[in-house]
């Protein structure tokens, strides 16, 4: 059986990639490709809706999938968690659809970020430096503030992160207490610095990605997973965990 999905965003780097996977994956077919122009009843009847797109316009493409009980992949950056709670309401509404956030399709980041969580409960003093290609539009990245709420939740008691100076522009963007810095630059196509300090020691979390390539198997074991979610799935960490329920 074949599972078909509309794409959105299907003209950027990303979208381009995943179309290329799902031709040659044999049980998905793209059915409709959006891009900046189209209308968004273009993905209506597809059964799944991926969104790789820009912050502007992913949550009316989410919204709109939803309402029409697709479910729903969303690989866009800018999905704080107030944005998501915001979206709850309406996946409450439609039963029949499951979303799930990707910050990170690939497995490295994913690990790396769970390492950092870990790290976060020993540590009193942590910042996270990330770079992107020149062309990303949005900063920080979801995969930095996606890894800053999750350390920030495995403190725990010990609570927010007092980092010092933050009134000075150049300590970064505060996310869940933690301090993001972000370089967009030529060279680059991401890499994420977690670096955890404490009495006589630094412990560095590094995460580079040489090639979109490293996106594959995490966008492909997405898109097999989504059609199962119900209600709003946030990381591929969870999918992961899913995919080993599901065994």
């Amino acid at each position: 059986m074949t599972t078909t999905v509309a794409l959105a965003g299907a003209t950027g780097r990303m979208g381009t990639l995943i179309s290329d996977l799902i031709a040659k994956s044999g049980d998905f077919e793209v059915v409709a490709r959006l891009d900046s122009s189209s209308a968004l009843d273009a993905m209506t009847g597809a059964d799944i809706v991926v969104d790789v797109t820009v912050p502007a316009v992913s949550q009316r493409i989410v919204e709109f999938a939803i309402a029409g009980g697709q479910s729903v992949l969303v690989g866009t950056s800018g999905w704080s968690s107030e944005r998501i709670a915001a979206l709850q309401p309406l996946v409450d509404a439609n039963p029949s659809s499951g979303v799930v956030i990707v910050p990170n399709f690939s497995i490295g980041s994913v690990l790396a970020t769970s390492f950092a969580a870990t790290a976060a409960r020993y540590f009193n003093s942590m910042e996270i430096i990330e770079a992107h290609h020149a062309t990303k539009v949005d900063s920080p990245s979801g995969t930095a503030v996606r890894t800053a709420e999750l350390m920030l939740a495995s403190r725990g008691e010990l609570g927010p992160v007092a980092a010092p100076h933050v009134d000075q522009r150049a300590r970064g963007q505060q996310v869940s207490s933690i301090p993001i810095h972000s370089l967009r630059m030529h060279g680059v196509v991401a890499k994420q610095d977690v670096i955890l300090g404490g009495t006589g020691e630094l412990l560095t979390i590094s995460h580079e990605t040489l090639s979109p390539s490293s996106y594959e198997a995490g966008i492909m074991l997405a898109l097999r997973a989504v059609s199962s979610v119900q209600g709003i799935v946030v990381g591929l960490d969870r999918i992961i965990d899913l995919a080993a329920a599901a065994e």
